[in-house]
């Protein structure tokens, strides 16, 4: 599908993501070094009140505009039926927010039937707005950026998360950190997904795996590293949905070696 950059209604779309995620950047800037409620979605699944409060003001400004539209944003219920459909990410790097790491960010996308068309992730703490609009490329900060030219895995650095359930199951998950630590130059973990797709896309890392994202993880930084020239799949190697439970995104050119390292250590 081809996005018709002169189409009003895109022009629109564009306007208001790029805004609510400035917007929301502004708040979560001001706010990491001031004092926080925490509540728990689970053991190690945190949730603060910028959290709440950063979707409460992208939703505001969503219903305002496109009052039909869908929503499925991390900290409400899904609402609504619609062709367009926006999935938010108010904060993405929650643990690092609450404990003052100042590694986070603010991740909006659009869906149209089905498929995601804009993307926008925005780094308010290095002042990094990427972004992606379907088949027009992907950018940072306004310029051009393209996945890495590093073509064997032994050369790669990559990124990785691990779930909200690791207390339960460390011991695979580590398993295939393990496999892919003695095949790399290294592996570093930032605690955001999107920022850690985003970081494919423009070449700062190599390749990215996780298990059990949400969509609002990955909707966005999928799309930009889509568009960057990276690869995305599940760890069976079949095209990546947003809703699918497993991720791996590349540069493309490792992309079979770590779905080998995947397969090999990562029950099926």
């Amino acid at each position: 599908m081809k996005i018709q950059k002169d189409d009003p209604l895109n022009k629109d779309l564009r306007e208001l993501l790029t805004h609510a995620l400035k917007e929301v950047g502004h708040l979560l800037h001001g706010s990491i070094h001031k004092i926080k409620k925490i509540d728990y979605k689970s053991e190690a699944n945190l949730v603060t009140h910028i959290d709440k409060a950063a979707e409460k003001m992208i939703l505001r400004r969503i219903k305002r505009r496109f009052p039909d539209h869908a929503i499925l944003a991390e900290e409400s219920k899904p609402h609504g039926n619609s062709r367009y459909k926006w999935i938010i990410d108010p904060l993405d790097g929650t643990t690092n927010f609450a404990h003052t790491f100042p590694v986070a960010c603010v991740s909006i996308a659009v869906e149209k039937d089905g498929e995601v068309i804009l993307g926008g992730v925005f780094d308010p703490f290095r002042n990094e707005s990427f972004f992606a609009e379907k088949n027009c490329g992907a950018y940072l900060n306004g310029k051009r950026i393209r996945a890495s030219k590093v073509s064997t895995l032994k050369e790669s650095l990559l990124c990785t998360g691990f779930p909200y359930d690791r207390r339960m199951y460390a011991g695979p998950y580590l398993k295939i950190f393990g496999g892919f630590m003695v095949r790399c130059h290294g592996i570093r973990r930032t605690g955001s997904a999107a920022i850690d797709i985003c970081y494919v896309a423009c070449g700062r890392f190599d390749g990215f795996w996780e298990l059990k994202l949400n969509p609002w993880d990955t909707a966005a930084a999928s799309l930009i590293c889509r568009e960057a020239g990276g690869e995305l799949s599940n760890f069976r190697g079949k095209p990546y949905s947003i809703y699918d439970q497993e991720a791996l995104a590349s540069n493309g050119l490792i992309h079979q070696e770590m779905l080998k390292v995947l397969k090999k250590h990562y029950p099926m």
